[in-house]
């Protein structure tokens, strides 16, 4: 009986040690940031910005203009679209409002394809204050016919690299701008390509120009790293 007391002592020592461990961690404060010296004072740009909506309330705006019964335009006529509106991406653009309406009414990627877009990490640019990022990591699913590709040749799902898209608002809420660029052409397997491009890439069914395809090193840049080679072969010898 007496052990039994003297460990269950022991037990509830240790429970108020950790307790009190606990407490006094939580209660410290954890340590102020420093801001590295290549690093923008986000909050003070904001605070001195002159653009009308703040940080919090343009990337819900983003959110609204993302979301399906508006689709960046495609779904609401184009409502949510600036008169001046133009579309940028890596290779394509800028479109102006019309053309980019015209053209992924072209494509009807959704009719073709179920498409996760596993979108993170949506920030608001403090050099320009009027400009919403994020990321995603698509992921298409073929269910449906494309451009002459059928789903029964497609055995996996199309995998693209990570994309970092911008949308450019107006003090009323509007879109002006609209793109993306991909930002790891190793991730994935539609070639390094996204958008459009990857799709068709994806499927076998390249478009056929060069930007369409995955990049491939020019003549002469080839030739520049090919003499670089051979002159560090030649200052190994040399030692």
């Amino acid at each position: 009986l007496l052990c039994t007391m003297m460990q269950s002592s022991f037990i509830a020592c240790l429970f108020l040690a950790a307790l009190g461990r606990a407490s006094a961690f939580s209660a410290s404060s954890p340590p102020p940031q420093q801001l590295l010296p290549m690093e923008i004072d986000a909050a003070k740009a904001f605070a001195e910005s002159e653009f009308p909506i703040g940080p919090d309330d343009l990337i819900a705006r983003a959110k609204q203009v993302l979301a399906p019964e508006v689709s960046i335009g495609t779904k609401d006529g184009g409502k949510c679209l600036a008169d001046d509106f133009q579309f940028c991406a890596a290779v394509v653009g800028p479109l102006p409002k019309e053309d980019y309406l015209n053209a992924l009414g072209t494509f009807q990627l959704d009719n073709s394809f179920d498409i996760t877009q596993n979108a993170f990490g949506f920030t608001v640019s403090p050099v320009q204050p009027n400009r919403v990022y994020w990321f995603n990591n698509a992921v298409a699913t073929m269910k449906a016919p494309f451009f002459g590709a059928d789903p029964s040749d497609v055995k996996d799902d199309l995998v693209f690299p990570p994309q970092v898209f911008h949308m450019d608002f107006d003090k009323d809420g509007q879109v002006t701008e609209f793109g993306f660029y991909t930002v790891d052409r190793q991730y994935g397997n539609t070639g390094g390509l996204g958008g459009a491009f990857g799709f068709f890439y994806g499927v076998g069914k390249p478009l056929p120009f060069p930007e369409a395809k995955p990049y491939k090193p020019s003549f002469r840049f080839r030739m520049l790293q090919f003499l670089g080679s051979l002159r560090k072969k030649g200052s190994k010898k040399s030692e």
